[in-house]
């Protein structure tokens, strides 16, 4: 729709908040809602948008986003790149006949000498794309992509969301790493995060989603305190609900982890139910995320004798996956560092009692100890072992702690209320874009060939890009997930999603 078109049609039915209905371009350089938290805030946000009133368009790269049926004013555009880390074949070379411009010869040029690239060429891509379909968008919101192709013009005003700053995974797994190869290793696969930090300190206006990040973000990467805004996410709390018809198995706890990466204290867990075990021996673990073939967490099963104790599931519905969740007597958070944490207030939604610990904004979306949940230090598997011990063997304070949790996470925590923070947050974008360009006066007009004809008419759109709608659905769609909070891009996990 153009900007006449908008115009013309002011008379049109406002939206929840009161306003015009806007029309937003959702960009996700990797958008898969089953191992990572960036497909999870992008399925979620465009469905309450779109409820809201507002057209959104997801534009997106592989794997590509999974979006909810049944709205009309939300679509898909797919904006594809090489695919470099897809499954069975992740790192892979591509075929000559598959290069198709200079961005495409870059990708995989960084890919060889042990970079990743998606966040600088996905950029580039949506940058022409965007600029192509000039005055179609009354704003851009990015998700985390922080590229340089999205500096300057790109033909609306942009809002970018930092769920938090890789260079915190980046740092964790420089931390872990136990021979210079692999420190190596890391810095190049990093290496994103210099333009990273480039480019965030240019952005007129951040979205994050919880104060621990915000601050991080200062810091961190230099970005102005003014220009950064907390909006919380949150859980689908209609999904994600109490159900006393789910048996609750006994010793049983639950966690999400999509990677063995050290962010996710996973290996504490591992630890922790060793020592759990000696005082209910029916103690078990069950995993949301792909069992790791080695690491430290393979190695801490092995070496702990923890075979038939640790299961893993991957794959499954969403129906599945709460329904996992309710039949859990705890469920755990064990992260060293969370930029919010879904599967917080995903448990914490449907009444199961959570042991957490208080690693970056964990304490935001948990509440305090003793209250709605028990809290422990992050990397203590000691700690964490009395916190699982403690709730295993009180019945009363599982109750207690489930109800308190969903309270919170009801008056807190919804992806209704996310969606009308990030409107708000638009609204401000274009207004100040508006003030912006009155100040810089009219723009001069194109120049014209002789023939008459524009030189800087917009060119077609990128005939790469291919748009869906999302279907109409007779009912609730049930894709399969396993949500999680990860914003991270570490090498392995990258790999498999």
């Amino acid at each position: 729709m153009t900007a006449e078109a908008r115009e013309a049609g002011a008379d049109q039915e406002p939206a929840a908040d009161g306003g015009r209905p806007l029309d937003i371009a959702l960009l996700t350089y990797k958008g898969n809602p089953f191992c990572g938290g960036q497909g999870v805030y992008v399925r979620h946000l465009s469905r309450e948008l779109a409820r809201l009133g507002h057209r959104v368009e997801v534009i997106g790269s592989q794997p590509y986003p999974v979006l909810d049926e049944g709205y009309p004013r939300l679509t898909l555009t797919e904006l594809p790149s090489l695919d470099l880390y897809r499954q069975p074949d992740p790192f892979r070379t591509p075929k000559r006949d598959e290069y198709r411009d200079w961005i495409d010869a870059l990708e995989v040029a960084t890919m060889w000498t042990g970079g990743f690239p998606e966040p600088l060429t996905f950029s580039l891509r949506a940058r022409r794309h965007l600029r192509a379909r000039r005055g179609e968008f009354d704003v851009v919101h990015d998700n985390q992509t922080l590229g340089y192709g999205l500096l300057g013009d790109i033909g609306a005003p942009l809002v970018t969301t930092i769920h938090h700053p890789i260079t915190v995974d980046r740092q964790l797994e420089l931390d872990a790493a136990d021979t210079w190869q692999r420190r190596y290793s890391v810095r190049r696969w990093y290496a994103f995060t210099q333009m990273q930090k480039r480019v965030a300190r240019r952005l007129p206006s951040v979205l994050t989603v919880s104060g621990s990040s915000r601050q991080e973000i200062v810091d961190h990467l230099g970005v102005r305190n003014d220009r950064v805004h907390v909006v919380h996410i949150g859980a689908d709390t209609d999904l994600f609900a109490p159900n006393p018809a789910v048996p609750e198995v006994p010793g049983r706890i639950v966690t999400t982890s999509s990677a063995d990466v050290p962010l996710k204290g996973l290996v504490f867990l591992v630890e922790a139910l060793a020592k759990v075990r000696t005082e209910h021996p029916a103690a078990h673990l069950v995993v949301v995320g792909k069992r790791p073939q080695e690491g430290p967490v393979a190695q801490a099963i092995e070496r702990y004798g923890l075979d038939g104790a640790v299961d893993f599931v991957k794959g499954i519905s969403d129906a599945e996956l709460v329904d996992l969740i309710r039949s859990a007597q705890v469920a755990c958070v064990p992260s060293l560092y969370e930029g919010f944490s879904l599967p917080a207030a995903e448990a914490m939604a449907t009444g199961t009692p959570l042991v957490a610990t208080t690693g970056g904004a964990i304490p935001e979306v948990a509440g305090r100890d003793g209250e709605t949940c028990l809290a422990v230090p992050p990397g203590d598997a000691d700690a964490l072992a009395a916190g699982l011990n403690r709730l295993l063997g009180d019945a009363q304070l599982r109750a207690r702690l489930g109800r308190a949790g969903r309270e919170r996470v009801l008056e807190k925590f919804t992806w209704a209320r996310a969606a009308e923070g990030t409107v708000a947050q638009y609204r401000e974008a274009i207004a100040r874009d508006a003030r912006s360009t009155a100040r810089r006066g009219p723009a001069p007009a194109p120049r014209r060939s002789a023939a008459g004809d524009s030189r800087s008419a917009p060119q077609p759109p990128d005939r790469s890009a291919a748009t869906h709608s999302v279907a109409p659905a007779t009912s609730p769609s049930v894709a399969p997930a396993t949500s999680t909070s990860d914003t991270g891009v570490s090498s392995e996990s990258r790999a498999t999603c």
